[in-house]
């Protein structure tokens, strides 16, 4: 099973993934490839040039791409191959690729409530005022028509958000 995880700026989806795969050592996290350098901190990722990603593209290496916030993302077709459960960090804007590449994807929506939002993101350093303001304009962004999602509020402790994500990454029974 492939598994999508997306959600606003500051929902917490590094945060809530990285606990999801330490009680769940089966699963498989992919290491995106982002045209950001590596030292800019956040999620383990492959920082490369905007030369180098267009070339790998070219080349066919990424299962999916997309562009978002000035720079280019790709999950690298490699990593998503093979047998067990596959999470990766992907994008709202991003899902009727994602959904065209990968028919049986799980979509989870990561979210919380802005003021939560807002706080993370002044936490993180990164962004600044106008930045976070631009962001929480987008958190309320929809999810595109046809694409289903399990939602994940993560608006407590850090426990609580990766149990409820633990609870969207089981199987859908009947």
């Amino acid at each position: 099973m492939i598994f999508a995880v997306v959600g606003p700026s500051g929902a917490g989806k590094d945060t809530l993934i990285r606990g999801a795969m330490a009680a769940r050592p089966d699963l498989r996290l992919v290491r995106r490839v982002i045209t950001r350098p590596a030292e800019a901190g956040g999620e383990d990722f492959e920082g490369v040039s905007a030369p180098e990603f267009a070339l790998r593209r070219g080349r066919g290496e990424f299962a999916l791409w997309w562009e978002a916030h000035g720079l280019s993302y790709g999950v690298p077709r490699a990593q998503v191959a093979g047998p067990g459960d596959v999470i990766f960090n992907g994008s709202r804007a991003a899902l009727p690729e994602a959904v065209r590449v990968f028919p049986d994807l799980r979509v989870i929506l990561v979210t919380a409530p802005d003021a939560v939002l807002a706080a993370r993101l002044a936490a993180r350093g990164r962004e600044s005022e106008a930045d976070i303001r631009g962001r929480l304009a987008r958190a309320a962004f929809t999810l595109p028509e046809g694409i289903a999602a399990e939602t994940v509020v993560n608006d407590g402790s850090q426990e609580a958000g990766v149990a409820r994500l633990l609870a969207a990454l089981q199987p859908v029974r009947a």
